[in-house]
């Protein structure tokens, strides 16, 4: 595997800053702030809910392009963008995800509202794709060359149902010649998440003979014998040591109002800093839901055969964990100590989870502004201070890939 060097942990960093070529860059970045937020403002005006981001994709494809990088879509649908160092066996990436929580048909227009930008998708993860094209116009405004490869992907697959396929087949492309994976995700720059949260998620569904209202009334009802089982996992106990948590995020069922369903279903996300927690919270899920369909059955006196429950595993996230004294956190924290910047180290489930979890150094950042509201139609972004997170981000690969002289 390839690795970073402790050269690239010292206080280098203030000595490649001081280089003219990457003072070019990071005056680019003081120049251009305005430029990333319009690109960030078209990138999450264009839709790109789960297993549908090619327009988005080619969007950034072209921004890559219009930068000097070789760049590709690969078979998942992840938008690839290289510049060749003088080591072509050692890369550093940096990847943002392309896709968003909402389904097709959501007004992802982005409004103003003072110095906030409010929409759909803004800064989970418009802001981190718009950073990526920042660093990427930064680094070919610098003519820096570098000894490893410097490599930007917008990925597939983060949210809901993608089980991080884009980042799992990045990992599998590059293989060995991996020396650090930065994702970014979100705006903050308060942070270095250096642990993956480890997750599970599951479609649980209940069939039955279904019927009328009226005369069938008597019938089991799947909704009634989910809701049966929701009920009695939400009073399982859920540590805050290790921290953990569930959420039961769709429900769907049913034909119309007067009509006993044919068929329910739920999805369930769980999550846990520690998998035999996270085995236990599954276990537990599985008797409850098991219980409610029991309970069903058992209150309309019904035969046992009258409803069947089924579990489907949506996608597995994996935990990992990067050592504090990793050569990658001490050169983040060097960039942090050059710019002025306090951080702290965060666990989160993100794209580096898939890295982490297979002894890759990685870490996510964010890329700077300020956000709140992911996951809601009223999510918003302030870009004022947005410049820290792109030079955080400039300096951390500029660093890591190593400036040949």
């Amino acid at each position: 595997m390839a690795t970073i060097s402790a050269r690239a942990t010292d206080d280098s960093v203030s000595k490649a800053a001081g280089d003219p070529r990457c003072a070019r860059g990071l005056d680019w970045i003081d120049s251009n702030s305005r430029w990333v937020t319009d690109q960030q403002i078209r990138l999450s005006e264009i839709p790109a809910h789960e297993f549908d981001e090619a327009r988005r994709g080619e969007a950034l494809k072209e921004l890559f392009a219009a930068s000097g990088f070789e760049v590709r879509t690969d078979k998942t649908g992840n938008v690839i963008a290289e510049r060749a160092g003088s080591d072509a066996k050692s890369v550093v990436l940096l990847a943002a995800h392309l896709d968003t929580v909402f389904p097709a048909g959501t007004d992802v227009r982005v409004k103003r509202n003072g110095s906030h930008l409010v929409g759909p998708g803004i800064s989970d993860n418009a802001v981190g794709l718009a950073s990526l094209a920042g660093v990427a116009r930064a680094i070919s405004e610098s003519r820096i060359r570098t000894t490893k490869t410097i490599v930007l992907a917008g990925d597939v697959g983060e949210e809901g149902e993608g089980n991080l396929r884009g980042m799992r087949a990045l990992v599998e492309s590059y293989g060995s010649r991996l020396a650090a994976i930065i994702a970014v995700d979100g705006p903050s720059t308060d942070h270095i998440t250096t642990q993956g949260i480890a997750s599970r998620r599951f479609e649980v569904s209940v069939t039955g003979p279904g019927g009328h209202s009226w005369s069938d009334f008597g019938a089991p009802n799947p909704i009634t014998a989910i809701s049966r089982g929701i009920v009695q996992f939400s009073s399982v106990r859920v540590p805050d040591d290790p921290r953990s948590s569930y959420n039961f995020g769709v429900i769907e069922g049913g034909t119309s109002v007067n009509s006993i369903p044919a068929r329910a279903a739920v999805k369930i996300d769980l999550r846990s800093e520690d998998e035999r927690e996270l085995s236990r919270l599954e276990a537990a899920l599985r008797d409850a839901m098991q219980s409610g369909v029991n309970s069903e059955i058992a209150f309309w006196r019904a035969g046992n055969s009258s409803l069947q429950l089924s579990t489907r595993s949506l996608g597995t996230r994996p935990a990992g964990k990067l050592p504090d004294d990793s050569p990658l956190v001490a050169a983040i924290r060097n960039v942090d100590r050059y710019l002025g910047n306090r951080s702290r180290l965060e666990r989160s489930s993100t794209d580096a989870n898939i890295p982490l979890s297979m002894g890759i150094p990685a870490v996510a950042l964010g890329g700077g502004g300020k956000g709140g509201g992911s996951h809601t139609l009223d999510e918003w972004y302030d870009p004022a201070g947005r410049e820290l997170g792109l030079k955080r981000l400039f300096l951390t690969t500029v660093t890591l890939a190593g400036l040949e002289r």
